[in-house]
């Protein structure tokens, strides 16, 4: 969950100190991928067929997009064993070591193994897709059967291997992605503590934004925004309950798509909120984003939620991925979103002007002041945190140590890294809630989806005839603070993440060396609108660019 939202859900526990976090400091670079620092243990050619014996600079596999890599495969120029073994290099390189940007929890240590069979099938002329030999991250907090336990970040959890595999990640394998890691997170998708720093987890510690290290990365999806902006793997997975997977794709310069909830399953992820949480991808491109999308949609029976996405859900959305895609769209700007940030607002602003040049039509909406939907959003996961985390906890092996909150709590307490910076107030809060009879759970249930779907995104839409609305996803990344935590100045995500309906966050600009995104929002199950609205955007802007790691002076 994005410290955003949660601050003002918690406001009344916090303390914080707001920083306009414009750097006039003297910066100067440290660029690793441009020396012969980083290589692979491996005799393989890059796109350009040079190949260098036994030792291969990492640099070419850089923004590479999943077509040119199945293009690569096909061509013969490197196999998918090679391009892993690339990967995982990067990782050590980059992650572990050189700026340590610390955004993988654990590596796969089948994924040569893997790579080797999915060459094996390759080359016998059985490609199961777009995602053949596609080397994905994992949020860690989404179930994998394998040898990586699925910890979200909790030492109470470091042991824990789950009995199966999440339903993501089981299309994903399908589909032939090679799940090469698990990435750091916000610890419990950061719905533990009343104040903590986005990134950082009791297992994984702090995660670095790669543009700027002392920067943060936002989250609680930190580690797979970071990832994939390293170049570390070609696609990552995160999880958003509010903000959690637009807010790192803003700080870390990509692209993220939090789908309407029930497109893609919950099963076997370490859940906060049943009418919230969603899985999504996040890439450096629209396109890839948007091919893995569709590769993860279905049907799930052991998650309700998804029964709704019958008759809506495609498992390809390829076909919305069109150049002129915002011309004769009809978009609403909503400006009491915007104010937190001059520099934020000129982007927006050039945006508004990009998407009129193109035959869009903006207007300027304005959302009716309604009941307090965030508080009622808080108080909805409170009390489903608590439901659906004893379930979870309930369900692992015998020699984890904790089977419900109030396990988790106690271990907490005894535990020497767990408090050693922040608290655990919304776990304690949370033990205390009843069940989801209760009548003050109903009421805020009610009370949120109401103020968000028919007097909220539904009427606007309706009042306004609109295809989509937009508004500035956040501001440039602050500076991490294992003191005073986070400290944040603008975000957006709230309508579209406590309604339930979709949001795709693209890249609008830098801001000095840091990079903010705009996000694009609607209805229910209207992924391809918004698809079209990001896929013209993006590519008729391209402001994304790969990070270079400085460090402050």
């Amino acid at each position: 969950m994005s410290r955003v939202i949660l601050l003002n859900f918690v406001k009344s526990y916090l303390q914080i100190f707001f920083n306009p976090l414009i750097m006039n400091r003297n910066l100067y670079r440290l660029s690793l991928l441009g020396s012969s620092a980083l290589i692979c243990l491996i005799t393989c050619k890059s796109p350009n067929n040079q190949t260098v014996k036994g030792k291969t600079d990492t640099g070419w596999i850089e923004e590479l997009t999943i077509s040119q890599l199945q293009e690569g495969y096909r061509d013969g120029m490197y196999t998918i064993t090679d391009v892993v073994n690339v990967y995982l290099e990067r990782i050590n390189e980059i992650d572990k070591s050189g700026p340590g940007l610390n955004s993988v929890i654990r590596v796969n240590p089948d994924a040569i193994q893997i790579a080797e069979e999915l060459d094996r099938e390759l080359a016998s002329g059985n490609s199961r897709g777009p995602l053949h030999g596609i080397p994905v991250i994992l949020k860690d907090n989404i179930d994998t059967h394998d040898k990586m336990p699925n910890t979200a970040g909790a030492t109470a959890l470091r042991n824990s291997y789950p009995k199966n595999d999440s339903f993501i990640a089981k299309k994903l394998r399908e589909a032939g992605a090679i799940i090469i890691a698990k990435s750091n997170l916000s610890e419990w998708a950061n719905f533990r503590a009343a104040m903590s720093s986005s990134g950082w987890s009791g297992v994984g510690g702090q995660t670095k934004n790669p543009y700027v290290l002392d920067r943060n990365p936002c989250g609680s999806s930190s580690g797979s925004g970071v990832a994939v902006s390293a170049n570390l793997c070609m696609i990552a997975i995160g999880t958003e309950t509010n903000g959690s997977i637009v807010c790192p794709s803003n700080n870390n310069g990509i692209v993220g798509i939090k789908p309407t909830v029930g497109l893609l399953s919950r099963t076997g992820i370490i859940p906060i909120s049943f009418s919230q949480d969603t899985p999504g991808p996040m890439g450096r491109t629209v396109t890839d984003a948007v091919i893995t999308l569709g590769l993860m949609t279905g049907i799930d029976s052991s998650d309700s939620k998804t029964l709704a996405s019958s008759g809506k859900y495609l498992t390809d959305y390829s076909r919305y991925l069109i150049a002129d895609g915002v011309k004769g769209k009809r978009i609403g700007i909503q400006r009491k979103a915007m104010g937190f940030s001059d520099k934020v607002d000129t982007l927006m602003e050039n945006t508004v002007r990009w998407l009129r040049a193109n035959g869009a039509e903006v207007i300027d909406i304005d959302f009716p002041k309604g009941e307090n939907y965030e508080q009622a959003s808080f108080n909805v996961m409170v009390y489903e945190f608590r439901d659906g985390l004893n379930k979870y906890l309930s369900g692992l092996d015998s020699e984890i140590p904790v089977k419900n909150i109030t396990d988790l709590i106690e271990f907490n307490k005894s535990d020497s890294v767990e408090l050693r910076y922040f608290d655990q107030k919304i776990l304690e809060l949370a033990d205390k809630k009843g069940n989801l009879e209760s009548d003050d759970y109903k009421k805020s249930l009610a009370l949120m989806h109401k103020a968000t779907r028919e007097d909220g995104i539904d009427k606007v839409m309706d009042a306004n005839k609109l295809d989509a609305i937009m508004s500035p996803t956040g501001s440039p990344a602050w500076k991490t603070d294992l003191i005073l935590g986070d400290h944040f100045v603008g975000g957006s995500s709230s309508l579209a993440a406590i309604s339930g309906y979709p949001a795709i966050t693209v890249p609008m600009g830098f801001i000095d060396e840091l990079p903010v995104g705009v996000t694009f929002f609607g209805r229910a199950w209207s992924e391809p609108t918004l698809i079209e609205i990001a896929f013209s955007y993006e590519q008729g802007t391209k402001f994304r660019k790969a990070p270079e790691y400085i460090v402050s002076d």
